[in-house]
C-alpha cells in the first residue's frame, strides 16, 4: 500500500471517529440531562473526550507520514505512537471527573432516571460497535497504532452503553445508587482501556521483541538469496506504522569482498520487498560459524 492510500484511509477512519462521537455526545448530553441518568451525562464526557482524542490521534498520523529529512532519517512514525501516549492522559483525566461526579451523586437525593437514558444507550452499543469494527479495521490495514488505539478507546464505549441500561433499570426497581455506580464502573474501564493503549505504545517507542511471525518473514527472504547460509542477531527498531531491521547474515567464510556486499544488499531489498512492514534493513556479514565474533554493535 502506498502512501497516498494509506493517508486517505487514515482520514476517513479519523473523521468516522470524530463525526460519529460528536453525534453522540450531543445525544447523550441532552438525553442524560433530560432522563436524569448522571451515568449517561459522564458518557457524554467520555464520548466528548473521544472527540479530542480522534482529532489528536488524526494530527499524529499526519505528523508521522512525514518524510525522512537530516533531522529525522528514519522518519516521523514514532509521532504516532507519541500520540498513544497522548490519548492516554486524556482518558486519565476524564476517568478523573466521571468518578468525581459519581461520588457527589451517591450522597444526594435524586429521582431516578427514566427509560429514555436506556434507550439512548442501547442506541450508542450499536453505533459504537460500527464505529470500532470500521476504525480498527482499517487500523490494522494501514498499521497504525494511533489509530489502532482510538479503536481501542471507542470499544469502551460499548460496555459502558451496557452498563447504563443496567443501571438505568436498577434505579427504578428501586437500587437508586446504581446510576452513579455504573458511572464509577464507565470511569473504571476507562482507565483499562487507558492502561492497555499505554502499554502498547510505550513497547512500540522502547522497541520491543517483534511477533513470531514477523521474525519468519524476515527470516524467510533472507534465506531466500543465495549465498545465505543462516541469519542471526535480528534487531527491530519500530516507527509507528514501519520498522527497521538489523540482522546478521551467514555466508561462506572464503567469499571475497565484492559478492558478500553483493549478496547484503539482495538481501536488504529482498526483505524490504516481501515484508511490509520493514522499510529499511542494516545487514551485517559473517561467516558461517562464527557467531560470537559478530555480536558486539
Amino acid at each position: 500500500m502506498d502512501d497516498v492510500e494509506r493517508m486517505r484511509l487514515g482520514r476517513r477512519a479519523a473523521l468516522a471517529g470524530i463525526g460519529g462521537n460528536i453525534l453522540l455526545t450531543t445525544l447523550n448530553f441532552i438525553v442524560g440531562v433530560s432522563s436524569g441518568s448522571v451515568a449517561l451525562v459522564a458518557e457524554a464526557a467520555h464520548t466528548l473526550s473521544d472527540v479530542m482524542t480522534s482529532i489528536i490521534t488524526y494530527i499524529g498520523f499526519r505528523i508521522g507520514q512525514r518524510p525522512p529529512d537530516r533531522e529525522h532519517p528514519y522518519g516521523h512514525g514514532r509521532a504516532e505512537a507519541l500520540v498513544g501516549l497522548v490519548v492516554v492522559l486524556f482518558l486519565g483525566i476524564i476517568s478523573y471527573e466521571i468518578v468525581s461526579e459519581a461520588y457527589r451523586k451517591l450522597f444526594i437525593e435524586v429521582a431516578p432516571p427514566d427509560y429514555t437514558a436506556a434507550l439512548m444507550a442501547a442506541a450508542g452499543i450499536v453505533a459504537n460497535i460500527s464505529m470500532t469494527l470500521y476504525i480498527r479495521r482499517i487500523g490494522e490495514r494501514i498499521n497504525s497504532p494511533a489509530i489502532v488505539a482510538d479503536a481501542q478507546h471507542q470499544k469502551v464505549d460499548i460496555f459502558s452503553c451496557i452498563a447504563i441500561m443496567l443501571g438505568v433499570a436498577g434505579s427504578n426497581l428501586g437500587f437508586r445508587f446504581l446510576d452513579p455506580l455504573v458511572a464509577v464502573i464507565i470511569a473504571v474501564l476507562v482507565l483499562k482501556t487507558a492502561f492497555d493503549v499505554g502499554r502498547e505504545n510505550v513497547n512500540n517507542i522502547l522497541g520491543a521483541v517483534p511477533s513470531p511471525a514477523l521474525m519468519r518473514d524476515i527470516e524467510t527472504a533472507a534465506l531466500s538469496v543465495d549465498g545465505v547460509k543462516g541469519i542471526h542477531d535480528v534487531r527491530i527498531n519500530y516507527f509507528g506504522p514501519y520498522a527497521a531491521a538489523d540482522i546478521h547474515i551467514e555466508v561462506d567464510g572464503d567469499m571475497v569482498l565484492r559478492e558478500a556486499h553483493r549478496i547484503a544488499h539482495d538481501v536488504e531489498g529482498k526483505i524490504i520487498a516481501d515484508v511490509d512492514m520493514i522499510k529499511i534493513v542494516n545487514v551485517h556479514v559473517c561467516p558461517v560459524g562464527e557467531k560470537t565474533r559478530c555480536t558486539d554493535w
